[in-house]
């Protein structure tokens, strides 16, 4: 944890990580796009403004990263190779967006809305919503005119997408053909920001992973509720016998989406409503140290039911609080 980004000697040359790449330039020679973001490794997913170009996470280009990156966040975003060419394709929507500087056509502004609109701290998304793409989770498109651009995009260009038929009598289709009627006549253009930028380059970055995971840490850190503990230390064990036994954190996350479909029914409420509250409930089994034990099917059906009276809950008697943090 001592050791500095700068000399962990990482590059994505010789990774996993350079086969996606060029899974992705393939992609891109496939609908004719003329832009090939070049890529470096940083601290996290982002495509800086004006650039043609994205950075990808560094814990990405090592397994003892991704496992650290697990252990620190319990998640590692772009992990798998499905995800991670997900990912690549949203970030290679913004890089055409700043090599054709796209922001600055009328039409572009009218399709998507100005890029010049602040970023909010949060945003509060409608799922049933059909004016946008459904492509990273959490309806990231409904955050800014920008992500609403490349997250079309990414749909657009994702192998066997079939937007045609998905969205079919959805608004989100217009912008769908906007962007196939953009790209074929991008195909003939060549883009006008070419200069290969790259912002905060691994190679670059004095700190230790200490101190990165210790500001990151800083910045999402989310204090979650203790209002749960005596129905989760009924549920799961914090004897010190069964700490060999799966987390419970690890059990309900390996669980989470069929956990939410099933309650879904139940309750007729959004997934994305009860996700707000199992995300609650896992970090505080993190916190509690909790440990699955018992028949796994059992357990199951019996979080299912925990977890409905605890979305009945936090609906009627806390208020719907389902702004999601950017």
């Amino acid at each position: 944890m001592r050791v500095r980004l700068k000399d962990l000697g990482l590059s994505i040359e010789g990774t996993h990580l350079a086969g996606l790449v060029d899974k992705l330039y393939e992609e891109l020679d496939g609908r004719n796009v003329r832009v090939r973001p070049h890529v470096w490794l940083s601290t996290e997913w982002f495509s800086p403004a004006g650039v043609p170009g994205f950075a990808i996470p560094f814990y990405l280009a090592h397994k003892r990263l991704r496992r650290l990156e697990r252990s620190q966040f319990l998640d590692v975003e772009g992990a798998s190779r499905a995800d991670c060419l997900r990912i690549m394709r949203h970030e290679t929507g913004h890089a055409i967006q700043h090599a054709y500087q796209l922001h600055r056509r009328r039409k572009w502004q009218q399709v998507f809305g100005k890029s010049s609109t602040d970023y909010p701290e949060y945003y509060r998304p409608n799922p049933a919503s059909k004016r946008y793409v459904q492509h990273l989770r959490l309806w990231y498109a409904q955050s800014h005119p920008d992500e609403d651009f490349a997250e079309t995009f990414a749909e657009w260009l994702r192998p066997r997408s079939d937007w045609r038929v998905r969205y079919k009598g959805w608004p989100a289709l217009k912008k769908l053909q906007y962007v196939d009627e953009l790209m074929e006549e991008l195909s003939l253009l060549k883009p006008r920001v070419t200069a290969r930028r790259i912002i905060e380059p691994l190679h670059k970055l004095g700190q230790t992973l200490d101190s990165h995971y210790t500001e990151r840490r800083r910045k999402y850190t989310t204090v979650f509720p203790d209002v749960y503990d005596a129905d989760l230390r009924r549920l799961f064990s914090d004897q010190p016998h069964h700490r060999r036994a799966e987390a419970a954190s690890a059990f309900l996350r390996r669980h989470r989406g069929e956990i939410r479909h099933l309650v879904a029914k139940w309750t007729g409420e959004y997934q994305y409503t009860l996700d707000t509250v199992l995300g609650n409930i896992i970090g505080r089994c993190g916190n509690l140290r909790l440990r699955a034990v018992g028949n796994e099917r059992q357990l199951l059906m019996d979080f299912s039911v925990l977890l409905t009276v605890k979305t009945m809950h936090f609906l009627y008697e806390q208020g719907r609080r389902d702004w999601i943090a950017l």
